[in-house]
């Protein structure tokens, strides 16, 4: 087996240190090191960057990351079970792991870290889209990251790539794609982990755009398209009567048929309606 640093095998890891996956903490390890450095090459040249990875587990893609170069990662993981193996790679790479032990929805990165920054991570699936969306709606933009790779359920990837009229398109798409270009760079199949999950994974490197694809108010736009696709089977003169009293004559200043379904409207359109929504 190929080994990417000194440290042992990340199943010896798993057995020193008793580190079963738990299921309450949305865990399935990858113990391929040749596939988490692979994974980590698909965020590019991270020689001048920090980079910030959530739920690193026993530190597969933590060791990729920095076996590939990362500057500086910071590690944040709420299963102190954990840190005893993340501290050993801390030591094997002085000064470039900081591992901090708490809930990400709860931690400012920024606190630790220095631009330029990038975010790599096989996500937690209990909080993974919660936390895309956070970092996909800061109230300014362009955010404090240049690019995300981040391992998700295939489901949840198809998603965030989706286009109109697809099944998957809906409110994750048209996040993602106003303010990033977003593709998937890897496929991985149920048996790459440990426990092997019911599903397969897909890794999404999304690379935020310096502005948005089009003028909108972030907030407004948020609000619209949460509104249209919980209600994606109806008219969108129906989906959105609550976004504003003359909604009919608002969807036709903005180009389209108030008889149109939101899987069939595209990120230009929702932008476009947004603005007219926006107006007093």
């Amino acid at each position: 087996m190929t080994t990417i640093d000194t440290l042992p095998p990340l199943r010896d890891v798993i057995n020193t240190h008793d580190l079963k996956a738990r299921k309450s903490l949305g865990q399935n390890f990858l113990l391929d090191l040749n596939l988490t450095a692979k994974i980590a090459r698909q965020a590019g040249d991270m020689s001048g960057c920090d980079v910030l990875e959530i739920g690193p587990g026993p530190g597969g893609l933590t060791r990729g990351l920095l076996a590939e170069g990362a500057r500086r990662v910071l590690a944040i993981e709420k299963d102190k079970r954990c840190l005893p193996a993340l501290n050993e790679i801390a030591e094997a790479y002085p000064g470039r792991l900081t591992v901090i032990e708490g809930d990400a929805l709860e931690i400012d990165p920024l606190a630790y870290l220095t631009p330029p920054i990038r975010i790599a991570a096989n996500l937690p699936y209990n909080v993974g889209t919660e936390l895309l969306v956070r970092w996909l709606t800061p109230a300014e933009w362009p955010p404090f990251w240049d690019s995300l790779t981040l391992m998700f359920q295939r489901e949840v990837a198809e998603r965030i790539v989706a286009k109109p009229g697809s099944k998957a398109y809906g409110r994750l798409a048209l996040l993602a794609q106003w303010r990033a270009d977003a593709r998937i760079v890897m496929n991985l199949p149920p048996e790459a982990f440990t426990p092997p999950p019911k599903v397969s994974s897909a890794v999404v490197h999304l690379t935020a755009l310096p502005e948005p694809r089009f003028p909108a108010d972030p907030a407004v736009l948020n609000r619209v398209v949460a509104m249209a696709f919980n209600q994606r089977r109806k008219m969108l003169r129906s989906a959105l009567k609550a976004a504003a009293p003359d909604i009919e004559d608002r969807l036709i200043a903005a180009g389209i048929k108030p008889t149109e379904r939101a899987e069939q409207l595209s990120l230009e359109a929702f932008c476009a309606l947004a603005r007219e929504i926006a107006k007093p």
